[in-house]
């Protein structure tokens, strides 16, 4: 039998976000739960790479259906942004040291999937059907700009030019896991938010916009 992987929804006034929390960064919005589920079962293919480079292949072969857990009523970022802003209930709990190492390997490899995936692009994206949407090298600086956003909750201050160099970048990585783990050993909350929740956040916008340059990508197509 496989394990059921339990699920946060939480609901707006016109989007329902559906979060694995479990696997940080399996997020995805649909216009109600149901179509939110199903978009996030879409994106099992997608997110088991992440899973596979974090090194829990089995683990996440061995999941199977969704159970919703918990619900959480409305917050403008579903509607207006489709993310998650808020903490499941199991997120507000100080995870044990090998809890807190395996979500760390999800944002490690996260890291690890965005890096490799933006340089893999073309630079000109595909645009949305009003000719919106930004083009790769501005979305690699928002990605890289907003861990240090996340960063900043648990103590560890780093410029933008610091985040945009590959050297800079790998010694700042370096010191946000260091300060998660500290702050989770000695069950520290980071204002409003939790230890765990700031990995899922952190791990969704990697990919989140990993997946959006995936899906934008010109190379090899002769329509802009």
């Amino acid at each position: 039998m496989r394990d059921t992987i339990r699920v946060m929804t939480e609901i707006g006034k016109k989007r329902v976000v559906a979060v694995a929390f479990d696997w940080p960064g399996w997020d995805r919005p649909g216009k109600s739960e149901e179509l939110a589920l199903e978009a996030l079962e879409n994106y099992r293919p997608r997110y088991r790479k992440v899973a596979v480079l974090a090194g829990l292949r089995e683990e996440f072969d061995a999941t199977g259906a969704f159970d919703v857990a918990e619900r959480i009523e409305y917050h403008s970022t579903v509607d207006f942004g489709g993310y998650s802003s808020r903490p499941a209930a199991a997120e507000t709990v100080q995870m044990t040291d090998a809890e807190c190492e395996r979500k760390l390997a999800l944002l490690r490899a996260a890291w690890t999937y965005f890096d490799q995936t933006w340089p893999s692009v073309s630079e000109q994206l595909r645009k949305g059907p009003r000719g919106g949407g930004r083009d790769r090298d501005k979305i690699v600086v928002h990605t890289y700009g907003a861990e240090t956003d996340y960063s900043q909750r648990v103590g560890v201050r780093t410029s933008l030019e610091q985040s945009l160099d590959p050297d800079g970048r790998q010694e700042h990585r370096q010191a946000f896991v260091e300060a998660l783990r500290i702050y989770n050993a000695e069950n520290r909350k980071p204002s409003s938010w939790t230890v765990p929740f700031i990995i899922r956040r952190a791990t969704y916008h990697l990919l989140d916009h990993a997946w959006e340059m995936e899906d934008k990508d010109l190379t090899g197509s002769d329509t802009p």
